[in-house]
């Protein structure tokens, strides 16, 4: 595997924007694509430097995109960048003219960690046309109950949704998203897990029943919210895509 330290000009941001990339080595393309997407107090370079991903990928022609996106919770912020904008259209567009990567939706997921996953399924649940698959790990799944019960959240949110009353029912609302759908809907498969000691377990749980309708693995296992957990969860993520991407749901 080749790593590229890259860096793109947005317009939607109006500044540099940083991201790391994992790509097949001889292998011409066009490449399956995995947008692999950090967590609050991460980076572009936190998945590589703290799991053991280019091992995992092996020989895979799968490219892996890591796109910094700062405390944005994936939005474009009330107070702040158009990171929503960035990441669902801006980044893949120019990531497609740079690389030979493929536009086939079943060659197409998207997964993340803590904000990360609550980015991920957002991406699954507003363009599922685009993706395959959408995995969250330890994700920050339900942002208006998690606001409601811990107003010390008050400033990181305010800086990305306003308000409480702004995000309920919004489209950065996932439950409010999944309440709108119907099981006849076509959407990617859902990867959902969350250590058993991890401060959002109640969260993810509560979530995950409102997706039991649809296409979904859900599992827990003994952990907390760390890279222990989430380096575990990389193993698992490529064996579920293993297990979908040939399937035409």
């Amino acid at each position: 595997m080749g790593v590229v330290n890259g860096t793109m000009w947005s317009d939607a941001l109006g500044m540099k924007v940083g991201y790391t990339a994992v790509l097949p080595e001889g292998i011409k393309g066009p490449y399956e694509v995995l947008y692999l997407l950090h967590g609050h107090s991460d980076d572009q370079h936190a998945w590589l430097y703290n799991t053991g991903l280019t091992r995992y990928l092996g020989e895979r022609n799968l490219a892996v995109f890591m796109p910094q996106v700062h405390l944005s919770f994936y939005t474009d912020m009330v107070s702040g960048g158009n990171y929503w904008t960035f990441i669902s259209e801006e980044f893949p567009q120019k990531l497609h003219h740079m690389f030979r990567l493929s536009d086939k939706r079943e060659e197409n997921f998207v997964a993340g960690l803590s904000m990360g996953g609550y980015g991920a399924f957002k991406l699954g649940l507003r363009h599922p046309e685009r993706f395959r698959g959408a995995a969250s790990f330890s994700g920050a799944v339900d942002i208006v109950s998690l606001w409601e019960a811990d107003t010390n959240r008050n400033q990181t949110f305010t800086l990305s949704f306003g308000s409480l009353e702004a995000l309920r029912g919004s489209d950065d609302d996932l439950v409010a998203l999944i309440e709108k759908l119907s099981p006849e809907d076509v959407l990617p498969s859902f990867y959902q897990s969350c250590g058993t000691e991890d401060f959002l377990i109640e969260n993810n749980r509560l979530f995950k029943k409102l997706l039991e309708p649809f296409d979904l693995v859900y599992k827990e296992r003994p952990g907390t919210h760390n890279w222990d957990f989430w380096d575990g969860e990389l193993v698992e993520l490529f064996k579920w895509m293993d297990g979908i991407k040939n399937d035409n749901a």
